[in-house]
C-alpha cells in the first residue's frame, strides 16, 4: 500500500518522513494554500530524497504550461489535480507529460457524486478521494463517509484521503481497501509543519496490518 504524506514544506522533514516509511510525499503548488511551496522549495526538499520515493505536485485549475514547467524544474514524478479539471484536460496533460503519473482528486459529497469518477479512469493513473469542504480544496481534517465507499471498486488504483490520523487509520482500513492512503493535517503541528512523532505513530499503527 502506498503511504503519502502531503503538504511538505521543509526539506529536513521530507527526508525524515521518507526514512520513517512514507512511499510518497506531496507538495502543494496552489498559491493560496497555507502549505504552498514554490519551485525552489520543492527542489530543496526533493534533491536529498531516495529515488524510490514518489514526489507529487498538487495543482488546482492550473494551466498545462505551468504544470509542466513546475514538474520539469522541480523533479516531480507525479501530478495531482485537485481542482475542476475535465477528462479532456487530463488527456491533454497526459500528452504533455507522458512519463508522469496523473492523480485526479475528488472531494466526495455523496454516492451520486462518486459516480462521475468513472469518466476519468481512462485518462489518469490514480484516483484520490477526499472529503468535501465548500471553501477548501483539501487539508481540512474532515473525514469522508467511509461507508459509501465500501462498494467502490474503480478500474485504477486509488488513494483514501480526508481527515486520516494515526488514531483512525486502522478503523478506515478495516472498512476499506484503498491502494494508498494520504495524510496531511492529521500529522501536523500547524499547516506545513509536520509532527514527526505523529508520523512515527502512524507507521507503528500500519505495521499491525502490513
Amino acid at each position: 500500500m502506498r503511504i503519502k504524506i502531503c503538504g511538505i514544506t521543509q526539506p529536513q522533514q521530507s527526508v525524515a518522513i521518507a526514512s520513517l516509511g512514507a512511499t510518497a510525499l506531496g507538495f502543494i503548488c496552489v498559491p493560496n494554500s497555507p502549505r504552498y511551496v514554490n519551485i525552489q522549495q520543492i527542489q530543496a526538499a526533493v534533491v536529498p530524497l531516495p529515488e524510490n520515493i514518489d514526489k507529487i505536485g498538487v495543482f488546482a485549475n492550473t494551466s498545462i504550461t505551468e504544470i509542466k514547467q513546475t514538474v520539469v524544474e522541480s523533479g516531480l514524478t507525479s501530478v495531482q489535480l485537485h481542482g475542476n479539471e475535465s477528462p479532456e484536460f487530463c488527456s491533454q496533460l497526459r500528452q504533455a507529460l507522458p512519463e508522469i503519473e496523473i492523480i485526479k482528486a475528488f472531494r466526495i459529497r455523496s454516492s451520486e457524486h462518486l459516480e462521475q469518477v468513472a469518466e476519468y479512469t481512462n485518462y489518469i493513473d490514480t484516483l484520490l478521494l477526499d472529503a468535501y469542504h465548500p471553501q477548501h480544496l483539501g487539508g481540512t481534517g474532515q473525514t469522508l463517509d467511509w461507508s459509501m465507499l465500501q462498494t467502490f471498486s474503480p478500474s485504477c488504483p486509488w488513494f483514501l484521503a480526508g481527515g486520516l490520523t494515526p488514531d483512525n487509520i486502522l478503523d478506515a482500513l478495516n472498512m476499506l481497501q484503498p491502494s494508498g492512503i494520504d495524510l496531511s493535517s492529521g500529522v501536523e503541528k500547524a499547516p506545513g509543519d509536520k509532527d514527526l512523532d505523529q508520523v512515527a505513530k502512524l507507521f507503528v499503527k500500519l505495521a499491525n496490518i502490513q
